[in-house]
């Protein structure tokens, strides 16, 4: 199996529409709904999941079982990947830009966890959520 295929070609056409909906999603809750750091940057996820979920599932990884333990093993996933990605970006956002105001510090690592969760996430939907069988 090749690391970069069609897979990983539609992989990134999904997260093309995952990002547009919810990075608007979450810079719109930040900027003027003024929600928090986390509330918006989760707004973003719970909602791009859910598009990431059925698109991933039935057009990338073209999965058609019908399996509870999945879902659960996406939403672990997703879980893991937005704390790992948001946990890191921000101290070290502010650590890099500490001179600049804590609005512009927070997009900034929210932009930088985008990109952090964007690289975990397909590893684990690609190798654990949507794993195909080897036969």
């Amino acid at each position: 199996m090749k690391l970069i295929d069609k897979t990983t070609i539609k992989f990134i056409l999904v997260g093309i529409v995952n990002t547009l909906v919810g990075t608007g999603v979450m810079f719109l809750m930040y900027n003027l709904l003024h929600a928090s750091y986390w509330i918006s940057s989760a707004s973003n996820y719970i909602i791009g999941s859910i598009v990431s979920y059925v698109l991933n599932k039935y057009f990338t990884f073209q999965n058609n079982e019908k399996s509870f333990a999945m879902i659960i093993k996406f939403v672990i996933n997703i879980s893991i990947c937005y704390l790992a990605a948001y946990g890191v970006a921000k101290p070290l956002v502010r650590m890099v830009l500490s001179g600049a105001s804590k609005s512009i510090q927070e997009n900034l690592a929210m932009l930088v966890g985008m990109g952090l969760f964007v690289v975990l996430n397909y590893f684990g939907q690609r190798f654990i959520v949507f794993k195909k069988d080897e036969a």
